[in-house]
């Protein structure tokens, strides 16, 4: 981070763009998005690992349209990348590997816990999309919604009894389903261990069962994303800011334990982003699979901070 201390104090502030500006309108007749490329560390542009993980690439997203920022949860499936903003906008456009300069589609989610125009309506943290349906973890309102993958219009929606006293900063910020349809839900918790819920079924239909568990995060880190593996394991994102270090960001893995009332879930380090090596707030994970590869893919929410960066970092999984 090359301005941690200047970075950190705009964030203490909150000085981040308002959502006017967020919001502003007209946005422009075509909205494309530029990828810039970006080592993995700048000062070694050679270097391509960061512990178990290989770096395929990454790049700075640019944009003429004022809505793309704020990145907190990422999908990605075939040659396409949906990413939804802590403000309400759902991102859709084509990965890098083609031309730097794409064509993007950015929309607000029309539907939510409140009115759309009001930022903390639609402060999405979470994401999860299978089977045509897309669902979204609502932190402010400690809510879950799902929509129509297609058309992104709402089929159901709950706020669980049992999210009810998370707080509102902390939480649902990472989610992920299993084959059988049961959902895990994180907190994102104050830096010690968090509370995660397995849900029997979808989240987003009132009364659905839910058990209490615990997630622990690496000393002094919070969960920002999560996702399966193919062999079932669990990926987990997490994030610290300090004052002179600014953003670092630790993956971990987690052999599921028996999901039984109280469980445990803890991971072991794959990798650490910190000193030299290129990072930001890092809050979006997806895995996909490429060439017999486990491939994840890491995005930052750049807070519409303009001294922060939208960051697509691609790297594989050694096992």
């Amino acid at each position: 981070m090359r301005i941690p201390f200047l970075l950190l104090a705009l964030l203490l502030l909150g000085t981040f763009a308002p959502p006017s500006l967020q919001r502003r309108e007209p946005p422009p007749r075509i909205s494309w998005v530029r990828y810039t490329p970006v080592a993995l560390e700048d000062e070694a542009p050679a270097l391509k690992r960061v512990g178990r993980l290989l770096f395929l690439g990454g790049w700075t997203l640019t944009s003429n349209d004022p809505r793309l920022g704020g990145i907190s949860a990422l999908h990605v499936e075939a040659r396409d990348a949906l990413a939804l903003s802590d403000a309400g906008w759902r991102i859709r456009l084509p990965l890098p590997g083609g031309p730097d300069v794409v064509r993007a589609a950015i929309a607000m989610v029309a539907q939510g816990p409140g009115a759309p125009d009001e930022k903390e309506n639609r402060d999405v943290e979470s994401l999860v999309a299978a089977g045509g349906s897309i669902w979204l973890g609502y932190e402010q309102a400690n809510a879950v919604w799902r929509y129509d993958g297609r058309h992104f219009t709402a089929r159901s929606a709950a706020a669980p009894a049992a999210m009810s006293k998370w707080d509102d900063n902390h939480g649902p910020e990472a989610m992920a389903r299993f084959a059988d349809g049961r959902f895990l839900v994180f907190a994102e918790g104050e830096g010690g261990d968090s509370e995660a819920l397995l849900f029997a079924g979808d989240p987003a239909v009132p009364g659905t069962g839910s058990i209490r568990l615990r997630y622990r995060p690496p000393r002094g880190y919070r969960v920002t994303d999560a996702a399966l593996l193919p062999d079932g394991r669990l990926a987990l994102l997490n994030r610290r800011v300090t004052l002179f270090g600014g953003f670092s960001a630790k993956l971990t893995i987690a052999r599921l334990p028996a999901l039984v009332e109280g469980a445990l879930i803890d991971g072991e380090e794959a990798a650490s982003f910190e000193g030299p090596v290129t990072r930001d707030n890092f809050e979006g994970l997806s895995v996909t699979r490429e060439g017999g590869r486990t491939i994840l893919w890491i995005a930052s929410d750049d807070n519409y901070n303009p001294l922060q960066r939208t960051l697509l970092m691609k790297f594989a999984l050694i096992e």
